[in-house]
């Protein structure tokens, strides 16, 4: 299996791309980077519940004191409990060891910068040229980087509590029911600990064996979750929270066990946040345009982007955005920090449940209706920017760009085709008003490409 280095990290097959000598390589190359700023910098680690996780932690650990980093080991952490221990300590960057929504076989390195954001495009080169010299810096014994153990889950959930619009009595006094599938993995330590400090009054967790045997497969899909939702219909719950490994996305449930799209998760936060506080709202262009009508509801510009954590940040902090997202369920707040945050979305989607008084189905009912056909095509030995121009050759009734791949737009919905930033695959993206219209959509691509 190739390793696959991108604005997202370094992932890949643990034992199969991805082994001992690659994390050395990379996490090394890191290291490097940063006494490029600093003679004695300190990098952050921590890790989601793979079973990979422990001996990559040791080797990343280990590299990171042996080129003169100091290393503050965050444990088994959620990636946003990762940014914000990056900010907290004042470290140099942060490293977290997760594959995110890849399934338990594969591992990665997500490399964050001095702010707990993902390293800019620029930096990412960087890091890459040194991890292609191969030249680590040498020190001695009397230099090697000190190990200190920290957990910031607490950081987290109490900055999370502290934002101007969290009323945790409020929430108290609803006293909700909610069910957590952590997957086995992270989530399953930091959602209970964040709702019981919200003041949820009954947390159920499934899959919360933070073994990183994943219970079922790793994306928060609704094909994956028939068990969880089932569990939330017949528990009497108010609703469902579902997160992926590294706990950054966040899927709904309703009460009636019905799954509400992982595209609403920012619509939802941007509807919520657009009443206590005014200003632009960016995503990617591969999200949905639901966005778009709720905010014209407000008077409120949107701002698109290419997908990819690291530009929604980026596109944000050029317009001033008061929060982003993208359409796989990440929510991201300025005023916590510029990263997506499964915590945060949960927060908010229970803050405007217990302020309106209203179930999560009939916040959902409010919201405009589409449909998303999400479909990848392994790559092979597909020429990915060939594929997109017979594409684009053989669709030529819409509106046609190429900011992120190839994205067509109609007046009835759109098509996008691009290379994946995490997996060997091309992703076909189509939206619609309607489950058939999004197929039809989608085919016309698949065609093209058949």
């Amino acid at each position: 299996m190739p390793l696959i280095a991108s604005i997202s990290g370094i992932r890949g097959v643990f034992g199969d791309g991805l082994d001992a000598g690659v994390l050395v390589r990379y996490s090394g190359a890191f290291g490097a980077w940063c006494r490029e700023k600093t003679t004695k910098p300190r990098v952050v680690v921590g890790r989601d519940g793979r079973v990979t996780g422990p001996v990559c932690t040791q080797l990343v650990v280990g590299t990171l004191r042996s080129v003169g980093c100091d290393v503050i080991d965050a444990g088994m952490a959620s990636t946003p409990t990762v940014a914000m221990a990056v900010m907290a300590a004042g470290a140099d960057g942060g490293i977290v060891l997760s594959a995110s929504h890849n399934p338990a076989e594969w591992n990665a390195l997500k490399l964050l910068d001095s702010t707990g954001e993902y390293v800019s495009p620029e930096d990412g080169a960087r890091i890459m040229a040194l991890a292609d010299a191969g030249h680590l810096p040498g020190v001695t014994y009397t230099e090697l980087g000190r190990l200190h153990c920290a957990d910031y889950l607490e950081h987290h959930v109490a900055s999370i509590q502290g934002l101007d619009f969290c009323r945790q009595q409020a929430i108290a006094k609803r006293g909700f029911k909610v069910v957590i599938d952590g997957i086995n993995s992270v989530g399953a330590i930091a959602m209970p600990r964040l709702l019981n400090a919200l003041g949820v009054r009954e947390v159920k967790v499934v899959n919360g064996d933070p073994s990183g045997l994943f219970a079922h497969p790793a994306e928060p899909l609704p094909g994956h979750l028939h068990e969880t939702m089932e569990v939330v219909r017949s528990s009497g719950a108010d609703l469902g929270l579902v997160v992926d490994p590294d706990a950054d996305r966040l899927a709904l449930i309703e009460g009636s066990g019905r799954y509400v799209s992982e595209e609403l998760t920012q619509v939802l936060a941007a509807d919520f946040l657009w009443r206590h506080k005014r200003g632009p709202f960016v995503t990617n262009l591969s999200s949905s345009r639901a966005i778009d009508d709720v905010a014209a509801r407000y008077g409120m510009p949107v701002f698109r982007s290419a997908v990819g954590e690291i530009n929604v940040v980026k596109k944000m902090q050029e317009v001033g955005a008061i929060l982003g997202g993208e359409g796989n369920g990440g929510v991201i707040l300025p005023d916590l920090h510029y990263g997506r945050d499964g915590l945060l979305g949960a927060a908010m989607v229970l803050q405007h449940l217990a302020d309106e008084g209203i179930s999560l189905a009939a916040w959902c009912a409010t919201m405009p209706r589409y449909v998303i056909s999400k479909n990848k095509i392994p790559l092979g030995r597909m020429d990915a920017k060939e594929a997109m121009q017979r594409v684009a050759d053989g669709i030529s009734d819409g509106s046609a760009s190429t900011e992120d791949g190839l994205k067509i737009d109609f007046e009835e919905g759109w098509v996008g085709l691009r290379k994946s930033n995490t997996e060997p695959v091309l992703r076909v993206y189509a939206e619609a008003r309607t489950e058939e219209g999004a197929r039809t959509l989608a085919r016309r691509v698949l065609d093209e490409l058949a």
